[in-house]
């Protein structure tokens, strides 16, 4: 348990839970995206496939339809640098948390894949899901995907949510501290288990002209500028 947060915490609760309630309730609530949750880059057979799995992000939130999300534009990235035909597929739930995204993966049959990418804890953040469970349940997801998918598993790093303003204060700095930890999880898996773990920082995106209409999520330009990020911090990754 880590006392400090859970005091502040505490301490703090009436004024975040009616923050959180008045966050719920004047935040624009933005669709998935929509159409073909794949496609590729190129012609001909793919040398490069691109999975994305998550929450809100993987199901293309802040924009229309998915090829304008996360996963299409990786691969565009990727098509652009190396001249590979590249395949994009994403899968994404608005609002899950990560059990429930295991659950949902044990029944659903996704495509093969070079590169899976996880896009999650903004919702096990909000949710307050436990460190040590967050931790069981990365490993069990992990050992769920790792027969179909041996490369290691891609972590996109919890967003800052300390630096999402469109939370009021204190609510934002509280959950950007939720985050932080539950980052660490990641960074800390990553570092342990090199051949199951790859973490990866979420680049930044807070210039309103890079967000959707809530002022929460990507846009266009937003998707756009993380997988131009994605794909050059680690190009030993996706070549």
């Amino acid at each position: 348990m880590h006392l400090p947060f859970w005091l502040t915490t505490a301490l703090l609760s009436p004024l975040l839970l009616y923050q959180g309630k008045r966050a719920r309730r004047t935040t624009p609530r933005l669709p998935e995206g929509s159409g073909n949750p794949c496609g590729q880059y190129g012609e001909g057979a793919p040398a490069r496939r691109i999975l994305v799995l998550g929450e809100s992000t993987a199901a293309s939130v802040g924009v229309v339809t998915h090829d304008q999300g996360l996963a299409s534009q990786l691969a565009r990235q990727i098509h652009q640098r190396t001249g590979q035909t590249t395949a994009w597929h994403t899968f994404g739930i608005n609002g899950i948390r990560m059990q429930a995204l295991i659950a949902e993966l044990d029944k659903t049959q996704l495509p093969a894949a070079d590169n899976v990418l996880l896009s999650m804890g903004v919702n096990d953040t909000t949710g307050f899901t436990s460190r040590s469970r967050f931790c069981d349940q990365l490993l069990a997801l992990r050992q769920l995907l790792a027969v179909r998918y041996p490369a290691p598993l891609i972590l996109l790093s919890v967003p800052p949510m300390h630096l999402f303003t469109a939370l009021p204060s204190p609510l934002r700095q509280i959950m950007g501290w939720r985050a932080r930890q539950l980052d660490a999880v990641y960074a800390r898996l990553a570092h342990e288990k090199p051949k199951d773990f790859v973490h990866l920082e979420y680049p930044l995106v807070t210039e309103p002209g890079l967000l959707a209409a809530d002022g929460y999520h990507p846009g266009r330009s937003g998707y756009q500028q993380i997988a131009e990020a994605l794909a050059s911090s680690r190009t030993d990754l996706f070549r």
